[in-house]
């Protein structure tokens, strides 16, 4: 059974494997995230993030390493039930939201925050 995520009003298939990546450019820095993640049990699993550089506030998790000017690593963070994304209108960028049947933007307008977690079993 394949999973699937909520993410505001939308509905968003994940193949298989249960994968989705977000991708934004930090607010202040201007500086590229990605982060790769995965449904597991019901919950929202981190299991690699990247950061362009590194700033205020935006320093390269623990064990990061330097792979085509991206920092990146595997983060030990516990299971979340569900991620908030800011709606400020102010970032260069949308959140983009990629999953194998293809990417969408979240949030390019100021808005509510974004509330993003799995489909309920």
């Amino acid at each position: 059974m394949s999973a699937c995520l909520l993410a505001g009003a939308l509905t968003l298939a994940l193949g298989a494997d249960a994968a989705f990546s977000l991708e934004w450019t930090h607010s202040v820095e201007q500086t590229r995230w990605h982060e790769e993640w995965r449904v597991v049990a019901g919950a929202l699993v981190l299991t690699r993030a990247a950061v362009k550089g590194s700033g205020a506030g935006m320093e390269p998790g623990e064990g990061a390493r330097l792979e085509n000017g991206w920092w990146v690593w595997e983060p030990t963070a516990a299971p979340v039930d569900e991620l908030i994304l800011a709606a400020s209108g102010l970032t260069p960028s949308a959140w983009r939201l990629c999953t194998p049947a293809g990417c969408v933007a979240l949030g390019a307008r100021s808005s509510d925050p974004l509330l993003l977690r799995p489909c309920p079993e």
